[in-house]
């Protein structure tokens, strides 16, 4: 009796759950192939004209009936904008309609120019989705529909790179299982080419098509993402390359976000991962409906005046702008490894450091840049499954006495010896907090075959006690490691399910084509090696435009006169790399007939400057006053 009653109020519940959906009007669309597919159209009501906000989705568009994006959600009747939602051809709504000799894009084509006639929309369009359903606007752009007036790809860049599935040359496990779980079926002919050849040169050739996107963009992405330095080179492309005026027309959004798809976190979340960045919840919903109120409804909001970058300074927990990513006005500042597991900017004594990695019991994925329903995405501690192993090296910085501002990517440039013929060295970089937590930040891999490249000719196996340079490919960030928090890095040789397990016999990678395959899998004892004879370091893309009150002595330095009016000279005790004015407003002065011994500072405004010089012992930071 208590399962009937159970199972009536379940099925009550799910009938009043089932009232609240949306319900949109079902149509159907005349494509140029000559069939129609099935299409769902939100109207706020059904008299008037609307600009139309287009989603192309491989999902379902039933998923929609729940909620509209950008906040829409089900206030339908409060929108400024009309919903058209199409199941990709092959998908849902339209399985029957399977056909592998038309793109996706041409059916975006069909109906942007469709919903463009149609009596309820104002001829203005737009495109809007995350992940797949971004890479599918840049394909409807590609195709040049003339209706077409803006998109908002998220989390999404449409190139098809080696990198991206062959991290460092080691396959990404989880990524392809998922994406084969999600219906692209990739994996089989991504294993059929494990070195960059003819295949991956001719896919990155019909990717990057730059100078066919002729509408502007609000390319939004997230540092936790995978896909974040694929979004900045797409930015960075479209910027440089397509047609103008377009070109300088494309927005750049960057947040404290994860890739989304699985779990809770998503982009424009206040939680990911085991953080949380309040300041950063809903900003993608209002940055892009600011683009589309401009493109869409003419409205003059400002937008135009916008700077074209828009990023989020995680540990500020702050949003900045810029002209440019990266920004100009960062110092490449070396971190070296210590023996005594210490990151600082002086060298270390000369030794050397062991850990180990056995193919059967690797060093685990806890969150981060995943793309998997089996794993967390995002900022996790790595205290208790990873750094409790012995598997592993860290190095950290002292506790910080002033924040550690870095905006860009990380460099990681070591030297490593084995006693077998290859070995992968994995990264992980770390924020400790006072508390003792390592939250994770970037991650990267670097199989050592492939330390020279990804081609066949590239390839050189290791000789067993010899050191070898090796670096390693880490995703840009910007994040301040706060006053009393430590950068760590955590090296291991591996990092699974993330990355393929390297079986450190120097065979075949991957026995039957299998992504995750083990076959005669040896235990590896490797080696870091540090000191002036091998240098293992990080290059930090420091932020010191804002440490104006804080000098420092890592070397003996004097300026004078101190005020000066027309030229500054400089006495060091080491020789000078490089020199860098920074006003109290943060940017970078240019100076002209400057030289490392003086500078002429005449056309100086009067006021206070920060001077930072680089030599080979690191960083020194000056104030000085222009009179």
């Amino acid at each position: 009796m208590k399962k009937i009653l159970l199972l009536l109020a379940l099925s009550f519940l799910y009938i009043g759950s089932q009232a609240q959906l949306l319900t949109p009007q079902k149509m159907m669309f005349p494509t140029s192939h000559g069939d129609s597919l099935e299409i769902d159209v939100y109207l706020p009501n059904n008299t008037g004209t609307f600009p139309v906000i287009l989603i192309q989705t491989p999902y379902g568009k039933n998923s929609y009936r729940n909620g509209l994006p950008l906040g829409i959600k089900k206030n339908l009747s409060t929108s400024k904008y009309a919903f058209v939602i199409l199941d990709w051809r092959g998908r849902f709504a339209n399985l029957s309609k399977f056909n592998a000799s038309i793109k996706t894009g041409e059916d975006g084509y069909d109906l942007v120019e469709w919903i463009a006639i149609q009596s309820w929309c104002t001829g203005k369009i737009g495109t809007w989705g995350p992940s797949a359903l971004g890479n599918v606007q840049f394909e409807t752009a590609k195709k040049r529909p003339p209706s077409l007036t803006c998109a908002v790809p998220q989390v999404a860049s449409p190139q098809f790179f080696y990198e991206d599935y062959y991290a460092g040359g080691s396959a990404r496990v989880a990524y392809l299982k998922q994406l084969d779980n999600l219906g692209f079926g990739i994996t089989s002919t991504v294993m059929a080419h494990p070195y960059y050849d003819f295949l991956w040169a001719a896919s990155e050739s019909a990717t990057v098509y730059p100078d066919s996107i002729e509408i502007p963009m609000l390319m939004i992405g997230g540092w936790y993402d995978h896909n974040t330095d694929a979004i900045l080179f797409q930015f960075d492309t479209c910027t440089k390359n397509s047609p103008l005026p377009t070109g300088t027309k494309h927005h750049l959004l960057m947040g404290p976000w994860v890739h989304g798809g699985s779990g809770s976190a998503y982009v424009g979340s206040a939680n990911q991962g085991q953080l949380t960045y309040p300041n950063a919840a809903g900003a993608s919903d209002t940055v892009a409906l600011q683009f589309f109120d401009y493109y869409l409804r003419n409205i003059n909001n400002g937008w135009n005046n916008k700077k074209p970058v828009m990023y989020y300074q995680m540990g500020d927990d702050q949003w900045l702008e810029d002209t440019q990513w990266p920004v100009s006005y960062t110092t490449n500042t070396n971190y070296y490894l210590h023996s005594d597991g210490n990151l600082k900017t002086t060298q270390s004594t000369s030794d050397s450091l062991t850990f180990s990695y056995n193919p059967n019991s690797p060093s685990p994925t806890v969150g981060g840049a995943t793309l998997s329903t089996s794993l967390n995405q995002g900022p996790y501690n790595q205290v208790p499954a990873v750094e409790s192993r012995f598997d592993l090296l860290t190095f950290e910085t002292p506790t910080l006495t002033q924040d550690l501002k870095v905006k860009g990517k990380i460099g990681v440039n070591f030297f490593i010896s084995s006693d077998k013929k290859d070995t992968d060295v994995a990264i992980r970089v770390t924020d400790v907090y006072p508390d003792g937590r390592s939250m994770l930040l970037i991650d990267g891999i670097q199989r050592m075959r492939f330390r020279n490249g990804y081609r066949v000719t590239d390839t050189a196996f290791m000789v067993p006690g010899t050191v070898y340079p090796v670096s390693v490919e880490l995703p840009n960030t910007a994040i301040t490691f706060k006053t009393g928090h430590k950068l760590r890095i955590v090296v291991t040789s591996s990092n699974y399910p993330m990355y393929n397990r390297n079986m450190n016999n120097g065979g075949e990678m991957y026995p039957g084509s299998n992504v995750d395959s083990v076959l005669n899998p040896q235990f590896v004892i490797n080696k870091i090696h540090v000191g002036s004879a091998y240098p293992s370091h990080l290059v930090l893309p420091v932020d010191n435009t804002n440490t104006s009150l804080s000098e420092n002595e890592l070397f003996k330095l004097n300026l004078y006169p101190n005020p000066a009016q027309d030229i500054l000279f400089i006495e060091s005790e080491e020789l000078i790399k490089s020199i860098k004015i920074v006003d109290l407003a943060g940017k970078i002065v240019t100076i002209k007939n400057n030289s490392k011994s003086k500078l002429n500072i005449n056309q100086l405004k009067s006021g206070l400057y920060v001077i930072i010089l680089e030599s080979e012992k690191g960083i020194v930071t000056k104030r000085f006053i222009k009179q």
